[in-house]
């Protein structure tokens, strides 16, 4: 058992350049250093090249990445390794191929929705997501807890905009709140920003509650998973189950996807 108040370094995976999307990587860094508990410590890295194809082909490359980000992550002595994308590929993967705590940013932030209502929604900032999504919320067998997925039309420059301009984030904000609506009207008690770009720019307000139902702070969310999973891993020794989904990888098999090229 893992002494519990060690300090923890956590590997945070976002899928975006690391020097394109700088100003994006410094304050989602802010905001994970703002909100890290005692003794805990973030460190964001990004992915080159990054997801930049909205298509199941750059989702499958960015999988191969991250996973051997993981294994990175583990052998350098990281604590948890953090996938900061929504769509969260490689999590079955990694979580096999690894013993450190693996935290999907949509399974924590769905998950956590279900604590805090009965049923979600998601929002997020394409339609091309939209069925990604509804096989996402399957994948995770919460399809019965889900109001639906509606999607606002962002363009990444505008987008990004609403970081800094007051006129550009009340535009963005007014095409979520538009999409929020109708998941109320369907029965979802709380909403997720379903990506880490819309997460970050509406963490700004807290609490954001739209016609009485929660937007949930998904980086906070994912951050304070990380955080619990470290803590439980260190007090009990436990990560997942290896009897079959997680089912731990073989040395062997580890090495030939290392010395495959992707």
């Amino acid at each position: 058992m893992m002494e519990p108040s060690r300090p923890a370094r956590i590997w945070y995976q976002s899928f975006v350049h690391p020097i394109e999307q700088a100003p994006y990587v410094a304050r989602l860094q802010g905001l994970l250093d703002s909100v890290a508990g005692p003794g805990i410590r973030f460190e964001v890295h990004g992915l080159d090249p990054p997801d930049r194809f909205f298509h199941p082909l750059t989702e499958f490359r960015c999988a191969a990445q991250a996973i051997r980000r993981a294994l990175e992550a583990e052998r350098a002595g990281y604590d948890a390794f953090v996938i900061g994308h929504f769509q969260e590929p490689g999590l079955l993967e990694i979580r096999g191929a690894v013993d450190i705590p693996v935290i999907g940013l949509g399974e924590a932030n769905m998950l956590t929705a279900l604590t805090m209502g009965r049923r979600f929604g998601l929002v997020t900032i394409d339609p091309v997501f939209i069925d990604w999504h509804e096989r996402q919320v399957r994948t995770h067998g919460l399809e019965h807890r889900v109001a639906g997925v509606r999607a606002i039309h962002a363009d990444l420059p505008g987008f990004m905009r609403a970081f800094t301009d007051a006129a550009a984030y009340a535009k963005v904000r007014a095409e979520f709140v538009e999409q929020v609506r109708p998941l109320v009207a369907a029965g979802a008690e709380v909403v997720i920003p379903a990506g880490g770009l819309p997460m970050l720019l509406f963490a700004r307000e807290c609490p954001f509650v739209i016609d009485g139902a929660v937007v949930l702070n998904g980086i906070v969310t994912v951050a304070k998973a990380a955080e619990m999973a470290i803590a439980l891993h260190r007090l009990t020794g436990a990560t997942v189950s290896r009897r079959g989904t997680y089912a731990k990888a073989s040395a062997e098999c580890v090495n030939e996807f290392l010395g495959a090229r992707w």
